[in-house]
């Protein structure tokens, strides 16, 4: 599908990789992984065509052809959100309307015209065209995509130009998930998308037809999508054929196995080269010193790049508070007549990790700025005891002053103790030299990203509340800050649409959806069962969390429920259950896209009959009308059946 040779990238006289030699499969979903600035994104850019190689060439199989979604920058406007996917399908458009002229000049031509049949051969061969690339479901087929990705039947007709720049992501994504392309290349794809876009998203790519090649941040996504990972590393890709998980352990295997062969490597130059200073004026050595000479030459030097840096620190220890962190009682919140929030009650407690989730749009960070002291109608906020909270907002990054450097962004909020541990809060999250005098406005996402966190240690907090704090930060970093929180000894309400992180940090789920919350005392996967309808509450306190899940009014238990003591094999049923519901999706997919065959045959039966019938002298012989009447009424039962079995199987 896809062959990379001798490929080499240098910038400013520096080489990003060089003399790369790899090749992708059809049906292959590879991730790119790598440090930031390794090259992953410009990689993806020149095999996509937009950015020239330094050296060596790229082959595609014959016809192929690739596409790609960077990480940002698109914005679409002018036409509604339906027609701005359908364009997607631009050959697919041309057939139709090249058909609906066909079929016009065969309407105009006497039967018996010397162009009749070649017309006839075409419009034939056109239509089998149209039907192999699914112009009888095309339609179907955005409607799902736009579904998948989040959004709603309502948003169809809406101009592209009022969604914001998150959704403009999703419409570019959609438009090239519609046209799939032989190669798809995704740039942080499930950075702009909600927990359940995310779902759909790995569903989609995992039944993809060609190859894919993404770079994420999201090792549950990479782990449910990609079976294969090359690493940009060290000027060249090194293939792992497993997920990422198991890629992590492969590669400490390998830099470790790197490491020893450097190491004996040395010592034998050692050696030859003290036999060479030792011998070099001896006469009867000379021929044994050159020898040693020419294979040291020859020697290629094992070189070890840098050591990955990584941020590492931890939150200030915090003040201790009261049992009762903050609680909301009976607050709403709205936006002119839509009620975001409608009465909803909710007690945070001391030590606890809560996750809010939900879609899109549900009210999350509604609810954050609402628990950060935001402005509501109705309702109370009780803050508890000695509580001091830090705030980190999903545009926290955009509040930094862009004319300020790093270090001075830093400065000016920094009580008069911190000082002069400015710069060693800086080096932490990876400001280190002359990057601590940048200036805000030329960082990047995930460096701004960084400061911003960086200032949540200037003073002590024992209640955090972060709105997405994982944004634009790579993997490294995010292990890292998970590792804080998780030592952090305070409590922490957070939002974030990474899974993994979410299932190793919380203690509790809190759903927001329809203006309401609801509770769920676990982790992730927790939630998930108890969503799937599956009954894993422990035994002797079930009945009274079930009761306090279902009255609001009820006082919340103090700490998160323990998980059962055999919770591990009811997730295991759990996870047996959600493998049997994909099992029975991949089925009722089967089916559909047996419907969905089907109906093509029958419309293009149906056509060819209503040529057939549209021709002059058909029903001079009105026993063959009759016949073709009852045909034509017979194929219409049989498409209408089948497109109500594919409606109750879209469901």
């Amino acid at each position: 599908m896809l062959q990379l040779i001798n490929l080499s990238k240098n910038f400013a006289g520096n080489p990003l990789f060089t003399n790369i030699s790899w090749h992708l499969k059809k049906g292959e979903r590879v991730a790119l992984v790598g440090e930031n600035g390794a090259g992953k994104s410009t990689l993806m850019k020149i095999i996509a065509g937009l950015t020239e190689p330094s050296s060596g060439e790229i082959q595609f199989a014959r016809g192929a052809k690739a596409s790609y979604l960077p990480q940002d920058g698109i914005v679409t406007a002018g036409q509604s959100l339906f027609h701005e996917a359908r364009a997607a399908l631009g050959e697919l458009l041309a057939m139709e309307e090249e058909l609906h002229r066909i079929g016009l000049d065969l309407e105009r031509l006497p039967h018996d015209s010397p162009e009749h049949d070649q017309i006839l051969t075409r419009y034939g061969e056109l239509q089998e065209q149209f039907r192999h690339g699914g112009g009888y479901t095309m339609e179907a087929e955005i409607g799902t995509v736009l579904k998948g990705l989040g959004f709603a039947q309502s948003d169809w007709h809406r101009d592209c130009g009022e969604f914001s720049g998150g959704w403009q992501m999703r419409i570019a994504l959609a438009r090239l998930l519609l046209q799939k392309p032989d190669v798809l290349l995704l740039d942080e794809p499930t950075n702009h998308l909600d927990i359940e876009a995310r779902n759909w998203l790995e569903e989609y790519l995992c039944s993809y037809p060609g190859s894919v090649i993404l770079v994420s941040h999201d090792r549950f996504f990479m782990d449910s999508v990609c079976s294969r990972i090359a690493e940009v590393w060290n000027h060249t890709m090194a293939d792992y054929h497993c997920n990422y998980s198991r890629y992590l352990g492969q590669r400490e295997e390998r830099v470790t196995a790197l490491r020893n062969a450097k190491r004996i490597q040395d010592e034998e130059i050692e050696k030859t080269e003290d036999f060479i200073r030792r011998f070099r004026y001896q006469a009867n050595k000379a021929s044994q010193v050159q020898s040693r000479v020419k294979q040291l030459e020859k020697v290629e030097r094992i070189v070890l790049p840098p050591e990955r840096k990584r941020i590492r620190f931890q939150f200030p220890e915090a003040p201790k508070s009261g049992k009762s962190v903050i609680e909301l009682r009976g607050v709403t919140r709205s936006f002119g007549d839509h009620v975001v929030l409608d009465k909803i009650d909710l007690n945070i407690e001391k030590g606890e990790r809560v996750a809010l989730v939900g879609h899109n749009g549900a009210g999350k960070s509604t609810l954050m700025a609402v628990l950060a002291g935001g402005e509501f109608q109705g309702g109370e906020r009780i803050v508890g005891h000695n509580v001091s909270m830090d705030y980190f907002a999903q545009d926290q990054a955009n509040a930094l002053d862009q004319s300020r450097s790093a270090y001075d962004e830093l400065y000016a909020e920094a009580p008069y103790d911190m000082v002069p541990k400015l710069r060693d809060i800086l080096g932490a999250f990876l400001f280190s030299g002359d990057d601590i005098h940048k200036s805000v406005s030329v960082l990047s996402g995930g460096e701004r990203n960084r400061l911003a966190l960086a200032k949540m240690l200037l003073r002590p907090s024992n209640l955090l509340l972060m709105d997405e704090p994982t944004n634009h930060l790579d993997l490294n970093s995010k292990e890292v800050l998970l590792d804080a929180l998780k030592g952090f000894d305070g409590t922490v309400v957070f939002v974030s649409h990474d899974r993994y992180f979410v299932n190793a940090l919380a203690t509790r789920v809190v759903e927001v959806d329809g203006g309401r919350v609801e509770n769920y005392f676990g982790d992730y996967e927790y939630y998930l069962g108890k969503k799937a309808g599956q009954e894993s509450i422990i035994q002797g306190q079930g009945s009274r969390v079930k009761g306090q899940e279902a009255d609001s009014d009820s006082p919340l238990p103090l700490a998160p429920c323990p998980l059962p003591p055999q919770s591990k094999d009811l997730r295991l049923k759990d996870r047996e259950e959600e493998k049997r519901r994909k099992r029975d999706d991949q089925s009722r997919q089967k089916r559909m896209n047996e419907v969905e065959a089907q109906i093509a045959g029958v419309e293009k039966e149906l056509a060819q009959l209503e040529v057939e019938m549209n021709a002059p002298g058909f029903f001079d012989d009105p026993e063959r009308g009759l016949k073709g009447g009852e045909q034509h009424a017979a194929l219409n039962a049989r498409l209408e059946g089948l497109y109500g079995e594919w409606e109750s199987l879209s469901c």
